[in-house]
């Protein structure tokens, strides 16, 4: 059996949590023969500097697919450095971008949309030297992340957002992976989180149909696939279903992976591997996995 390296990408990170309490994430464990690139600034706002771990593989005979990765934290909290669990990905020969955006103590709606899509046009920017196909980008995210991803996928290349990072190529994404975010804000307005993230926003229905990714499905969009649990308390599992729905309306490829009694992200381990299974075969259909 051929034998496969990773390497650290860097020493423990600690960072302070709401309460204050020290938290203390692992390093990414990528293959050896990918190269770290961590904090790069993909764009500067005022003095806020928006930072992105690329993960990719120099080596590779061919453009590699990646997968852009966003946290949740209900757009107040939540660092990138908290998800390190890539190595699926890794081993189907994709670079991976974890990102960090605004969160709302730094900037209310739509700024967290604005990074993403901001650090969507830095990979299309640095393709070539970073060795990645803009074919095959995939955009991935839990909750507000989920969110994130769908906006920033369904955009497509609608420039609506893209008011601090210009780009004059072609964005097409190849997929989008959601779980359990929210995808109808005019349903979600009186949220706490979904509240403060809106900001004065949260009065006007066409300003939050313009941050909710529901309004932006058409006959073009990406695939998407979709997992929630049931039994969400934070985000409504019929947030989803609303999606899924008017992603079959407009014939969009979906899947939509219902977790029976799933609370909020915490599935057991059998329910994860059944979405990583479920996952993978979503995206080797659309011939995005090492096969293709």
């Amino acid at each position: 059996m051929k034998k496969r390296h990773f390497v650290l990408a860097l020493t423990l990170v600690f960072f302070l949590d709401l309460s204050g309490q020290e938290t203390k994430y692992k390093p990414v464990k990528y293959p050896a023969t990918y190269e770290a690139k961590i904090d790069l600034i993909y764009t500067k706002i005022d003095d806020w500097e928006g930072r992105i771990d690329i993960y990719s593989n120099p080596v590779s005979q061919k453009p590699t697919p990646i997968v852009i990765n966003i946290h949740g934290g209900g757009w107040n909290h939540g660092v990138k450095e908290s998800k390190t669990g890539f190595s699926s990905f890794f081993k189907e020969g994709f670079a991976v971008a974890n990102v960090e955006y605004r969160l709302v103590n730094i900037s209310k709606a739509p700024g967290a949309i604005e990074d993403i899509r901001c650090a969507l046009i830095y990979l299309q920017k640095h393709a070539k030297e970073l060795n990645i196909d803009t074919r095959k980008i995939v955009i991935m995210g839990g909750s507000a992340g989920g969110h994130l991803a769908l906006m920033a996928g369904l955009l497509n290349n609608n420039r609506k957002f893209d008011r601090d990072c210009a780009y004059d190529g072609n964005i097409k994404i190849a997929a989008i992976i959601d779980k359990y975010g929210p995808t109808d804000l005019t349903l979600l307005k009186n949220k706490g989180s979904v509240k403060k993230w809106l900001g004065d926003g949260y009065k006007n229905r066409k300003f939050i149909e313009s941050v909710s990714p529901l309004y932006y499905v058409d006959k073009n969009s990406p695939p998407v696939l979709i997992v929630h649990g049931t039994k969400d308390p934070i985000i409504p599992y019929e947030q989803s279903s609303l999606l899924y729905e008017k992603l079959k309306e407009h014939d969009v490829k979906t899947e939509f992976i219902s977790i029976e009694e799933g609370v909020h992200g915490k599935f057991s381990k059998e329910q994860r591997l059944m979405f990583n299974k479920k996952m993978w075969s979503f995206l080797e259909e659309l011939e995005l996995k090492k096969n293709h």
